[in-house]
């Protein structure tokens, strides 16, 4: 059975630097989790370093400006990596192309400052997908025909946050990862910038080393997030350690966010094939 913990504060001695993942576990999508940033800050007060690692389809300053309107504070994180970052890399290589943008209006600032020529799917030369252009009613099978017209044109695919689906208050909504797994299963190329893939922990660690001085080594390294497919499977596949928090997107499937059915989750980290260090409700220090 999993190791169920009340307290981060007894596990948090064993890490120097936290990959703290945002939605699910500082935020609801709504607002702040107050024990989450309380227990960020107090791992921080005791010299250790917390970067937030998140998928969000946006750049960090962007990710901040969110964090700020939930009234998640500053002191609770030393610095942000996003996929939106990650991405903005890839877009920079491809400078001289013309981008089809598969997403909300509000993502458009994932290309703030980068010289884009944007185009329309039937003379893009690729496409970035930051998520649903309405994501409150649309779902994946809203966009067949998009993607199938994609394959047709073998556009190469960007994927600016590859969860499938994220909490917005008690509500599930899907996001770009729904639309890259879709467009990979017609056969199309898909390059994903966020978790669980290495690129954007390797951003991550680097502002860690920048912030300390030095490296971590990984085995002082810990992940915390609440999705098996992209924190605890992306941090296995990295060699970091997971705590894995039960109240986010699987709190459901679980039984709900106060008692988690212990078998349950044991039987999704085997299907998976990977297990956490510890597993806890909600972080709390």
């Amino acid at each position: 059975m999993p190791n169920i913990i009340e307290r981060f504060e007894p596990l948090a001695h064993d890490y120097d630097v936290l990959l703290c993942d945002v939605w699910g576990v500082v935020h609801n999508g709504l607002a702040a989790y107050a024990p989450a940033c309380e227990a960020l800050k107090r791992f921080r007060a005791g010299g250790g370093t917390a970067i937030l690692i998140t998928n969000a389809p946006r750049a960090a300053e962007g990710v901040r400006r969110i964090l700020d309107r939930f009234g998640v504070p500053h002191d609770a994180y030393d610095a942000i990596t996003s996929s939106g970052d990650v991405t903005r890399g890839v877009v920079e290589k491809r400078r001289g192309e013309s981008v089809f943008h598969l997403g909300p209006q509000r993502d458009l600032s994932i290309f703030t400052g980068l010289d884009v020529t944007f185009a329309p799917i039937e003379a893009a030369d690729f496409v970035v997908c930051s998520g649903l252009f309405d994501d409150t009613v649309e779902t994946p099978e809203s966009y067949r025909d998009v993607l199938a017209l994609m394959r047709e044109r073998a556009l190469f695919m960007v994927c600016a946050n590859p969860d499938i689906v994220v909490e917005r208050g008690d509500t599930l909504v899907y996001c770009a990862g729904a639309l890259a797994d879709a467009y990979r299963d017609l056969g199309g190329e898909v390059l994903y910038c966020g978790k669980p893939h290495a690129p954007i922990y390797q951003a991550a660690l680097a502002k860690a080393a920048a912030l300390r001085g030095a490296a971590p080594s990984r085995q002082r390294v810990l992940a915390i997030g609440d999705s098996v497919r992209t924190d605890l499977k992306g941090a296995a596949a990295f060699g970091v350690d997971c705590l894995f928090v039960t109240s986010g997107i699987h709190a459901e499937e679980l039984g709900g966010r106060e008692a988690p059915d212990l078998g349950a989750l044991d039987a999704i980290f085997a299907a998976a094939g990977v297990r956490p260090r510890a597993v806890t409700r909600g972080l709390v220090w």
